[in-house]
């Protein structure tokens, strides 16, 4: 499946009143004013938001605190996740994905897939439903980032820069 078919698969509009998605897109911002990558996720159940995080390499010198896995940690132990949505700003790279596969999360809502593809096709493959919102204000702070800090960005995702 192509990045654009990803994305449009399961299209649904940005809504204000989404609380756990402000709750990531908010998270991200937060990492970014902190000198971090603006990557934020939250994770809710039955429309509560449980938890949010955001990306915390750069603030932790963490090589693992992806976005994603900051939301899991702030949640703290949960007895299943099979009830849970994960809300996250950008597509999940492998190790977030990884972890969603693990704890059985059956449905993430994603930002924005434009300036990172992440890993929809092994979530899928998994059973995992992927709704992606092509958030315009997502893409847009993702994309200043990545032009601004490309170091940054290679070593978030674990890329060797080109030159």
């Amino acid at each position: 499946m192509t990045l654009e078919q990803q994305q449009t698969a399961s299209p649904q509009p940005h809504r204000a009143a989404d609380t756990a998605f402000e709750a990531a897109y908010q998270a991200a911002h937060k990492s970014l004013r902190e000198g971090g990558i603006p990557i934020g996720a939250a994770l809710a159940r039955d429309g509560v938001v449980i938890a949010s995080g955001h990306n915390e390499r750069v603030q932790n010198g963490d090589p693992i605190a992806h976005g994603e896995m900051s939301a899991l940690r702030a949640a703290g132990r949960q007895k299943s996740y099979r009830d849970t949505t994960l809300y996250t700003t950008l597509a999940p790279c492998a190790m977030c994905t990884g972890t969603i596969i693990q704890f059985k999360i059956p449905r993430v809502v994603v930002g924005e897939a434009h300036t990172f593809d992440g890993e929809f096709e092994l979530l899928r493959s998994r059973g995992v439903e992927v709704v992606v919102l092509n958030d315009q204000r997502c893409v847009d702070m993702m994309r200043t980032f990545q032009e601004n800090n490309p170091d940054l960005w290679a070593e978030d995702i674990a890329e060797d820069i080109v030159e």
